[in-house]
């Protein structure tokens, strides 16, 4: 038509605007929050979105990356912050307007109960309470039973402290036991006071100072001996000295000055979750800041709901919870993990939103290669960014090496990689170790011993480097290779199969001959193999030979029975494992 001038066409500029600004993004931000931010139309933010091949609705959530470079390319530098950070930031703001800037005020302290079996844990726990509320004890303290080593390392590995103080139970006739130095190190990890209370001082054998001087040994001083760590002998059963242990644990809470405000939305950690077959998904919260109330909106890790019902530890109903109350709720959408964030928020689709992006960012976490610390990740880091701590824990089969190998690593520290050693001891490498090394993320150093079946399984799982020595310059050198950003491994080892030794069998010119069940994998002819007493290494060497019945065996696979000689070694017992591996040399990878 004549005179007619069409319309212009929606052109895009493929040229970034340059950067004028700051703004602050959450994890999952919308399309929608995020042009508000970046003060654009929703639609001219789609479209770029549409220019890069992302086909997005104005509700969608946008990966934190994503909506960085979206950013960048309109002008604005982000910070992205988690949506807890974000709602607490939120929280503060509307109290502080509201309210003329209402302040924290002291809360109680959170007190969790640790140590060996039969020590006395609940016992106390009982005692305390019991105490308290017959003398009427002026102050409030929230106790906390043991929630496992595994519960406490998980909740750690999420970044979430639940508890203010450790009380370390001891009994003074049993002394240091295995889980007490478990607990030590757990709590020295999460970087939590301890007071530790000698408990059953009342028993005849009872020797406190014993277990006083086995602590000092452990880095635990009393402070009557010159240290820093408050020591209280008790008996839990007797109720002696529970007054002045609860005095030590206000002294030593007063000095952290541990405050929250009430008249904010509440925000806490999950100790525990469970499903149950009545009521649905029931998690355990610390209300750890802000009052928690019925019918709340909340958040807690990749679940949202609403607030149904909430219960006390004795089973009793609230519609409220101050700061450091742990209570049971309901109205979970699904089961929180322990350790998971909890935060109130006022809108409920932001709350779902959040959740789903989460659940999904979970999903592809789990089908994504791991980040875990190893060796050869140290050496790249190392070569890439400098500086570099790596966590390590130490098994050993003596004590002697153990204390070699400490002064060892702890010597070859320097400017670059910092050494340190969150735990040794002597024996297997157990699932306790496994665990703390996956929330430390630390690799484990086993010298002459084996990790646990189980335990190797769990290290599978949370993919967790085990290094396995038996020359102490062969782990210098490794360690020292990795260090300097120049480990390139060669040698990898594949596990076979284990078989138990049921008996044994002198045969002139063949030697001694295991009668064995394999109770795992297989074993081969051509295999090599450990000797495993105890799950520490005895040998390593080659089968001789191996025989099913009287005829020779290629190979023996799981629940068969089969006769296996061990080349140039015959010291085998009853009850050993020979456990079966290849080694097969690789080539080295490239490092960036």
């Amino acid at each position: 038509m004549k005179g007619f001038v069409p319309p212009p066409r929606l052109s895009l500029s493929n040229e970034p605007l340059p950067i004028t600004r700051n703004i602050t993004i959450t994890e999952g931000i919308s399309v929608k929050d995020l042009a508000e931010k970046l003060e654009i139309r929703a639609k001219d933010l789609i479209a770029r979105l549409l220019a890069k091949g992302v086909f997005a609705t104005i509700n969608q959530n946008l990966d934190t990356e994503l909506a960085s470079e979206m950013a960048r390319f309109f002008g604005a530098e982000t910070n992205v912050i988690s949506f807890e950070e974000q709602a607490a930031k939120e929280a503060a703001e509307t109290t502080s307007t509201e309210e003329g800037g209402a302040e924290a005020v002291p809360r109680p302290p959170v007190v969790t109960i640790m140590g060996h079996v039969d020590h006395g844990k609940t016992t106390l726990l009982d005692s305390i309470r019991s105490t308290s509320v017959a003398e009427g004890f002026g102050r409030e303290i929230v106790c906390l039973d043991t929630p496992g080593h595994e519960a406490f390392t998980r909740m750690r590995s999420r970044g979430a402290k639940a508890t203010d103080i450790v009380v370390l139970v001891v009994a003074a006739d049993d002394g240091v036991m295995p889980q007490t130095l478990e607990a030590i190190d757990h709590a020295h990890a999460a970087e939590v006071p301890i007071i530790v209370a000698v408990n059953k001082i009342d028993k005849p054998g009872a020797l406190p100072d014993r277990v006083k001087k086995q602590l000092a040994d452990r880095g635990l001083m009393p402070e009557d001996w010159g240290g820093k760590t408050v020591f209280v002998d008790v008996s839990a059963k007797q109720k002696t000295n529970l007054n002045l242990l609860l005095e030590m644990i206000c002294l030593v809470a007063d000095l952290q000055e541990l405050k929250a405000n009430p008249d904010r939305p509440a925000t806490g950690v999950v100790l525990e979750a469970k499903l149950d077959r009545g009521r649905g998904p029931v998690a355990t919260v610390l209300a750890q800041n802000g009052t928690l109330h019925t019918g709340d909106n909340f958040v807690v890790g990749n679940v949202y709901g609403k607030v149904r019902a909430m219960f006390d530890d004795r089973g009793q109903q609230l519609t409220a919870a101050p700061p450091s109350t742990p209570v049971e709720i309901l109205g979970m959408e699904g089961l929180p993990q322990a350790g998971d964030q909890f935060v109130v928020v006022a809108d409920r689709d932001k709350a779902r939103g959040i959740s789903d992006y989460r659940e999904q960012k979970a999903r592809e976490a789990t089908l994504a290669k791991t980040s875990r610390v190893s060796l050869e990740g140290l050496a790249e880091q190392v070569k890439s960014a400098g500086t570099k701590e790596l966590n390590i824990i130490l098994k050993g089969d003596v004590h002697g090496s153990i204390e070699v190998l400490g002064d060892l690593l702890a010597k070859m520290s320097n400017d670059k990689v910092r050494l340190k050693v969150l735990r040794s001891g002597v024996g297997a490498i157990t699932e306790s170790d496994v665990l703390l090394a996956s929330a430390s993320n630390a690799i484990i150093i086993g010298f002459n011993v084996r990790p646990e079946r189980k335990a190797q399984e769990l290290a599978e799982q949370e993919e967790v480097d085990i290094r396995l020595h038996s020359i102490i310059y062969e782990l210098q050198d490794e360690i020292k290779r990795a260090m300097t950003g120049l480990l390139e491994p060669t040698i990898k080892e594949t596990y076979q199969g284990r078989a138990q030794v049921l008996e044994t069998f002198r045969i002139p010119k063949v030697g001694t001959v295991a009668g064995c069940r394999v109770t795992d994998g297989l074993l081969k002819r051509d295999s090599e193999v450990r000797l495993l007493r105890d799950n520490i290494v005895v040998f390593k060497g080659k089968v001789s030979s191996l025989r099913r019945f009287k005829d020779d065996a290629s190979q023996v696979t799981n629940g068969m029975e089969c006769g296996i000689s061990i080349a140039n070694y015959g010291d085998i017992k009853v009850g050993d494992v020979i456990e079966a591996f290849v080694t097969e040399k690789v080539a080295a990878e490239v490092m960036a």
